[in-house]
């Protein structure tokens, strides 16, 4: 599969996301062509501040692997946060592909660069925009809905 694919089935989880009241990130962590981890925000669902679509991915992938050391390709419909993109690099992540930017809070391009930051002791290799439009629509379409309230 190619990465609109993967990017297709991330989309799947922000979705998800969606539906159960969380912001519309999912991810995806692929190694040797197989879906290794799945992740989608769950910060609403689990009451958890560091629930974001990629911690939960990694985690999962870590889980199935036995070992932190991911190194692997994360798909994620969102540019990553701070937070995640030190998680990216921790995880020893060899690539990453995301799809919309993510101007509030983006830390792989927009605010900051964190994954290819050659002080740090791993880079990833990166590819924004993939599916750019659709995930940003996801997102668009679930904070209309939430700035629109509750339909009775």
């Amino acid at each position: 599969m190619d990465d609109e694919a993967w990017m297709a089935i991330a989309l799947e989880e922000a979705r998800a996301a969606a539906a159960v009241g969380d912001v519309p990130v999912g991810a995806l962590v692929v190694r040797d062509g197989s879906i290794i981890g799945r992740g989608r925000n769950r910060r609403e669902l689990d009451r958890d501040p560091t629930a974001h679509a990629e911690i939960v991915a990694l985690r999962d992938a870590a889980q199935a692997l036995g070992h932190w050391r991911v190194e692997a390709t994360l798909f994620v419909t969102q540019e990553p946060c701070a937070m995640c993109a030190g998680a990216i690099v921790n995880a020893r992540i060899a690539r990453l592909v995301y799809g919309c930017a993510n101007p509030k809070a983006g830390a792989v391009a927009t605010l900051y660069t964190i994954v290819t930051d050659p002080r740090l002791n791993h880079r990833a290799e990166v590819r924004g925009g993939v599916r750019a439009a659709e995930c940003a629509e996801v997102l668009s379409q679930f904070f209309a809905e939430l700035r629109r309230g509750p339909s009775y």
